[in-house]
């Protein structure tokens, strides 16, 4: 059993003893400690253009088995502080962050554990813009719920429990309303789609969205019942029955979302995988080869995190424009994004994010963006592919044990690269050495005892072997 706290938010397995899992208590005690400090820091329903102005939060929840039971849990406890309660249902993450700004609410929960297994459920907190709360924001939520320094509202003052059923349009309407989302090219492409929804929210939205655009599509794991398929996340080892499916020779496209809809892959026509990491490559390619930019000294810029593949550095220096790297998280991402005025980013997850429609992963933006893309170039799947850089990223893990100087062993391997004039070293986020045709990247796990070591190379053996040169030396720290 495990229940993991970190500045985004608390993840844990259901079930079991207090403190050791996500379990009513906790769920209560959690969510009082996000509504006061919302309370302290200006959710008060002032910018609210609906309900009287009452302070008002947004909640939304995947499809997850133990979904009801947190949701009614966290709905009830904002209400015990004073706080509206606008309840969405069933829907995705990024729904939940729209809702949040077109409501002019005063933040979000949404209730999932995005790729994780069944078992495991989540609350990821939003602030009145409906993006992640920041670092500083999440350690203060943190610290309240530590304290328990809690005041819950006298029997006048309780919340009341609205419900809203248009959340799903609202999205639908507002990836369709994107300047860069071409219906016209789209329907007269007549693209044929097959979708893997898992048993969640995708199997709700993403019909909703195709119809619009007039694609022709099969949901796979349609349902919503939160019995998963396969394992949620959407890698090619937990993809066999959609790949298979694209084998038929019936499709164009294969479309691949987590069961919050913030994560998307995608499948070739003949049933091979695009590459994750891609996801993000294709649709920048399109977004820089498509903005115009308002004043002549501006560039095109655009952001991933130091573990995602350089193939969108490379994409970025085609159009002339700038690439920056973040440290891994959504919020660091965007963060950075916003820094240099990033016209597009995200994470080599398959996490697209575009401030055009706003600042969080969005699948749906994804696909919309992608279909574009490909409506535009006349071209297979399997064609566009082999128009970007081809890379391999290999992705080990050292486990660690108690007492282990992780801090120190980082900074050996970064002196161990200062004097190399071949290599460029960052470390934001552990430790990043990247040369000129390959790079790896060391960084300690926020919720494992473990080093995470992912390296990238034009090869599966270059990228493991720069891996395994650095965690041979990792190895030898730990001896010393």
């Amino acid at each position: 059993m495990s229940l993991i706290k970190s500045i985004s938010g608390i993840r844990g397995t259901i079930g079991g003893r207090t403190g050791d899992t996500l379990n009513p208590l906790d769920i209560v005690k959690f969510t009082t400690a996000y509504a006061t400090f919302m309370r302290r820091n200006g959710g008060d329903g002032k910018n609210a253009d609906f309900n009287n102005n009452r302070p008002t939060i947004v909640v939304g929840r995947d499809a997850r088995i133990s979904g009801v039971m947190v949701d009614n849990i966290v709905c009830g406890t904002l209400m015990g502080m004073g706080y509206d309660v606008v309840n969405i249902g069933l829907a995705t993450t990024p729904t939940t962050e729209l809702t949040v700004r077109n409501l002019g609410a005063d933040g979000g929960i949404i209730i999932t554990a995005s790729h994780n297994p069944r078992q495991w459920n989540a609350l990821k907190l939003l602030n009145s813009d409906g993006e992640f709360l920041t670092a500083a924001d999440g350690a203060e939520v943190l610290a309240i719920a530590e304290k328990e320094d809690f005041e819950y509202a006298d029997v006048d003052s309780l919340g009341h429990l609205i419900s809203c059923d248009e959340a799903d349009e609202w999205h639908v309407e507002d990836v369709l309303g994107l300047d860069l989302v071409d219906e016209d090219a789209i329907r007269k492409a007549g693209f044929k789609v097959c979708v893997d929804a898992i048993n969640s929210v995708g199997g709700i939205i993403l019909p909703k969205l195709l119809d619009a655009l007039g694609v022709k599509y099969t949901i796979l794991n349609a349902d919503p019942t939160g019995d998963f398929a396969h394992n949620p996340e959407p890698l090619e080892k937990n993809l066999s029955g959609i790949m298979d499916e694209m084998k038929t020779g019936k499709y164009d496209l294969g479309i691949v979302v987590d069961p919050d809809v913030d994560r998307l892959a995608f499948i070739c026509e003949d049933g091979k995988m695009f590459g994750e990491e891609y996801t993000l490559v294709s649709v920048a390619d399109y977004v820089l080869a498509n903005t115009r930019l308002s004043t002549l000294d501006s560039r095109l810029s655009t952001v991933s995190n130091l573990s995602s593949t350089r193939a969108l550095r490379d994409v970025t220096d085609k159009y002339g424009g700038s690439y920056a790297a973040a440290a891994v998280g959504e919020v660091n991402v965007t963060t950075k994004m916003k820094e240099v005025g990033a016209i597009i980013g995200g994470e080599g997850n398959g996490g697209v994010i575009y401030p055009e429609s706003h600042y969080g992963r969005d699948a749906l933006v994804g696909i919309a963006l992608f279909l574009s893309h490909l409506a535009h170039k006349g071209i297979k799947v399997s064609e566009l592919r082999k128009e970007y850089p081809s890379y391999q990223i290999a992705k080990n893990r050292i486990d660690l044990t108690p007492g282990t100087d992780v801090d120190a062993i980082l900074m050996k391997v970064k002196e161990m690269f200062a004097a190399d004039p071949t290599a460029q070293v960052n470390d934001i986020d552990g430790v990043k050495i990247d040369f000129p045709d390959k790079w790896v990247h060391l960084r300690k796990s926020n919720t494992e005892p473990i080093i995470r070591v992912y390296s990238e190379a034009a090869t599966m053996d270059a990228a493991d072997a720069i891996a395994k040169k650095l965690m041979k030396v990792v190895e030898n720290s730990t001896k010393e």
